[in-house]
């Protein structure tokens, strides 16, 4: 059974009835997704209970400021406020009541009948607050305040993704008795299992257990083993007293178990600790902890072990939105992306670059997905000023330092508190590529990571801490990758000489990149890894990791957006068959067909991955694809106009009830688009009841399927309110910026590569910042090359070349969108300079992703070579960013 179908002890259920009618259980976990009013923008007085929200929109969490969202770079930046009123039962008094979230972006305030219960700053990791003194028998009004502005003590200050403000995961109350299990207070290990090699091992189970009651109370603390079948293989139990407001934790260890059942990718077995509390004879609480079996091992000469077995870890990077719905995303979503790398045959995710929904770990666990969870501490290539997330990777102004320093902290903590007992994670990963800060920030930086991976190992002892993105700098004295347990190098970091062997465990972090809209080529997207086309031929690398797993979106625009081999509408691009080939030995299916060949477009077909949602409370949904075939059901690849509606019955798309796909090219419209004769998106209800969804053509044949959503309330046609149409608009709002005056480094540590290269002068010397450094030529031959990836797309306005020594280099400029087609924007072929430094300015061309240098001609005894390069431009929305700083 999945993760939202388990998760919650009481399921889609009206809440005001049924808390009424509840029987008084030991723990109450009660969903309440549903039913809030939401209003954009700062709405003075919105806390107070008797606040007027009648005019406010009526949502449904998970949700998403920026509802509905289809890839585009700009977005809704500011405050939101929701507001949701509460039935609290008599048979509530004496329990403690505490509301968690799972997550919202990213400053949020929460408030209970007016009163301020308390603020929550980050984005990415779970929090919760105890309303037991603030709320009272009847109705309660819960006000949350959101905030998704960009703050420069908040981590992360920079990142490659789109940042919509939201309650986008979900909430639940939770309701105990006054000694209960501490919210993730559990944290179970199998301390033998290494040594044993899997033939037994004891469970060690650390629980933290609250007494938020007046009086000191003597608990028994009982934790049973269950196997998966279900089976009770272990007991143990424990007494202490628990002093008044306080918390204790019980340290229990069982018997060694005999042959346990192992985790793996080919077997995800799991064990539940279910642990009871009781004073005397009565039951206080019960609460139930997954986890699983397993040991392994990250070593720097031979690679990772799993359960004493060698394996190569051929994985994804995954961000977390999905088409329509930005980050407000089901845990069916979760599951269903998980799913779908499992499918092409991964067997490791990276969870870039944010700690992701409990959801998702789950689903690595059930799926059986290894899964390395990263942090917040994160930077990004072109950095300006602050005023953006594309900003110093640490603080430039010493006034933000302490605050930024212990937001990272406080999400790693959260992260691995929230995570710790999932057997599919295997590194705690510190963040990403935070050597993309300003150069005075150096060490303070490094002194963050330092503090980062001694936090991790502190808190957890049984995983190692990485850096992931830790293929820079290069020089010894500030190299971040060996401050780890384990480097993770992105990039061209698979192949600089710096670190090859570097001595510590390590793996591929990013690799590659497809950058196409579906469906792409029948390829798999090597770039970085063409020295091993993907297979482990170094002894001493763990893995790698694509970059990446679906499209995403990204206020870097369309460059960083289509990088995925799956798209964004969760249908896989060719090269996402190219790897189910490759890793599973599944030949791809037919293409679809141009309709000429085949006769004309006929009629359309509608499918869904599943029929019944088997619950109506944001947790569950179902992923329908429509295409387009000829008479006589032959797919094609012709691309038409579809909408899909809902007939009858309850549910939503992100767009309300009804969606249209246009093909390419037709404005704004076509960021929801029909590709290759296909669509898709996500449908969701939170009514029970029969939806009847048609999908239909101007001059073709519809198509239509029916969905059963089951729980309560019950959908009555005609009677229960239909949600309104909410019609996309690409979002054209300004969004902050670091100012007129702000330089972007639109070369500096960016992935280089080059035509060949002298030992000692790798490719990546010629943009580090430093003209003492060059990567220099293997020979002395005309026809040398050196190229650059901006990883993003920029209008380029200048390109400053700084030649390792004086003398006549002659050379073209090249740029391109793609790195396949180059448009010569500088030609020096015939030039009699011998300036060392050459500065071209110009309108060098729109959305450019790489730029390569060409050498025709060199001055007499010396190679080609670049000491310094520094590219100039602006991004494509036209915020100028001159790159005129050197670090």
């Amino acid at each position: 059974m999945s993760y939202c179908n388990r998760k919650l002890t009481l399921i889609g259920i009206v809440f005001a009835s049924l808390l009424s009618s509840l029987a008084v259980e030991a723990r109450e976990e009660v969903n309440i997704n549903r039913e809030w009013k939401f209003s954009l923008g700062d709405v003075a007085e919105a806390d107070q209970a008797t606040f007027r929200d009648q005019g406010w929109d009526d949502v449904h969490l998970p949700h998403s400021f920026s509802l509905p969202y289809f890839l585009s770079p700009k977005f809704y930046t500011g405050t939101g406020w929701y507001r949701k009123h509460l039935q609290v039962p008599k048979a509530w008094d004496g329990k403690r009541i505490a509301v968690e979230f799972e997550g919202v972006f990213q400053d949020t305030q929460v408030y209970a009948n007016g009163v301020k219960v308390g603020r929550h700053q980050g984005g990415y990791v779970g929090f919760t607050f105890d309303l037991t003194d603030y709320l009272k028998p009847g109705d309660n009004v819960i006000a949350v305040r959101v905030n998704n502005e960009w703050n420069p003590g908040l981590a992360p200050r920079a990142g490659d993704h789109a940042f919509s403000g939201g309650i986008y995961r979900d909430v639940q109350l939770v309701v105990t008795d006054p000694v209960h299990v501490a919210w993730y207070g559990t944290f179970v290990t199998t301390p033998t299992l290494a040594a044993e090699e899997g033939r037994s091992s004891k469970v060690n189970i650390q629980t933290e257990v609250r007494n938020a009651s007046a009086q000191s109370r003597a608990i028994t603390v009982k934790t049973d083993i269950v196997d998966p079948d279900g089976e009770i293989v272990a007991t143990t139990r424990s007494e202490r007293t628990v002093p008044a407001q306080s918390t204790v934790v019980f340290d229990q260890t069982t018997k060694a178990i005999a042959a346990p059942e192992l985790w793996s990718p080919a077997t995800p077995m799991l064990y539940r600790a279910v642990t009871t509390l009781r004073d005397g004879t009565a039951e206080l609480d019960r609460y139930s902890t997954t986890f699983g079996f397993r040991w392994f091992e990250w070593t720097a000469d031979s690679g990772f072990f799993l359960n004493g077995d060698h394996t190569y870890l051929y994985g994804a990077n995954v961000h977390q939105d999905h088409a329509g719905w930005g980050d407000a995303v089901t845990n069916t979503g979760f599951f269903r992306d998980v799913k779908i790398m499992k499918d092409a045959g991964f067997n490791f995710i990276r969870g870039s670059h944010y700690p992701h929904d409990p959801a998702f770990s789950e689903a690595c666990d059930e799926l059986g997905m290894l899964f390395w969870s990263e942090g917040t501490f994160w930077g990004m290539g072109g950095f300006r000023g602050d005023g953006h997330w594309n900003a110093s990777a640490y603080p430039i102004d010493p006034a933000d330092e302490a605050a930024f320093e212990e937001s990272v902290l406080h999400s790693l903590r959260s992260m691995i508190r929230i995570h710790r007992n999932h057997p599919s994670i295997i590194a705690w990963s510190i963040g990403n590529e935070m050597f993309f800060t300003a150069p005075e920030t150096v060490p303070k930086m490094r002194d963050l990571l330092v503090r980062g991976v001694a936090l991790a190992r502190e808190l957890d002892p049984t995983r190692p801490a990485a850096v992931g993105g830790a293929q820079r700098p290069f020089d010894d004295s500030n190299r971040i990758d060996r401050i780890g347990d384990i480097a993770g190098y992105n990039g061209d970091g698979a192949s600089q000489p710096a670190f090859q062997d570097p001595g510590v465990p390590n793996m591929v972090s990013e690799y590659g990149s497809i950058t196409t809209h579906r469906p792409g080529e029948y390829a798999p997207g090597w770039d970085h890894l063409s020295g091993d086309k993907g297979q482990p031929v170094h002894a001493w690398r763990s893995g790698q990791a694509i970059w990446s797993g679906f499209d995403h979106g990204s206020h870097g625009g369309p460059n960083l957006e289509l990088m995925g081999i799956v798209d964004y509408f969760r249908l896989p691009k060719r090269a996402w068959y190219w790897y189910r080939n490759a890793y599973r030995d599944i030949p791809p299916p037919a293409w679809p067909v141009v309709g000429k060949g085949q006769g004309t477009p006929a009629k359309l077909s509608l499918t869904a991955d599943k029929t019944i949602l088997e619950s109506v409370n944001g947790t569950d949904d179902a992923h329908l694809i429509v295409s387009v075939l000829n008479s006589e059901g032959i797919r094609l690849s012709n691309d038409v106009p579809v909408t899909l509606s809902i007939l009858s019955g309850p549910g939503e798309f992100p767009t309300g009830r009804s969606i249209t796909f246009t093909p390419p090219g037709h404005g704004e419209a076509s960021d929801i688009q029909i590709r290759d004769g296909q669509a898709a998106i996500e449908f969701r209800s939170y009514e029970s009841g029969t939806s009847v969804v048609q999908a239909s053509s101007p001059g073709l044949k519809s198509a239509a399927l029916s969905i059963v959503s089951k729980g309560l309330p019950v959908y009555r046609e005609g009677v229960t309110a239909k949600v309104g149409e909410r019609p996309y608009h690409r979002f054209d709002g300004e969004l902050a910026a670091g100012g007129p005056s702000a330089s972007k480094l639109l070369a500096y540590s960016r992935p280089s590569k080059a035509s060949n290269a002298a030992e000692g002068y790798a490719s990546s010397l010629a943009n580090d910042g430093n003209p003492d450094t060059a990567w220099l030529a293997a020979d002395q031959k005309p026809g040398a090359w050196w190229m650059l990836a901006l990883e993003a797309a920029y209008d380029v306005t200048s390109v400053e070349l700084t030649f390792p020594a004086e003398g006549n280099y002659r050379y073209r400029i090249e740029a391109s969108t793609d790195a396949v087609e180059w448009t010569t924007i500088v030609n020096q072929s015939d030039t009699e300079s011998v300036d060392r430094r050459r500065l071209a300015t110009g309108n060098f061309g729109k959305s450019v992703a790489f730029i390569r240098v060409v050498f025709n001609g060199l001055p007499k005894g010396a190679a080609a070579g670049i000491a310094d390069i520094v590219v100039g431009g602006h991004d494509p929305d036209g915020t100028t960013t001159a790159d005129t700083a050197r670090l």
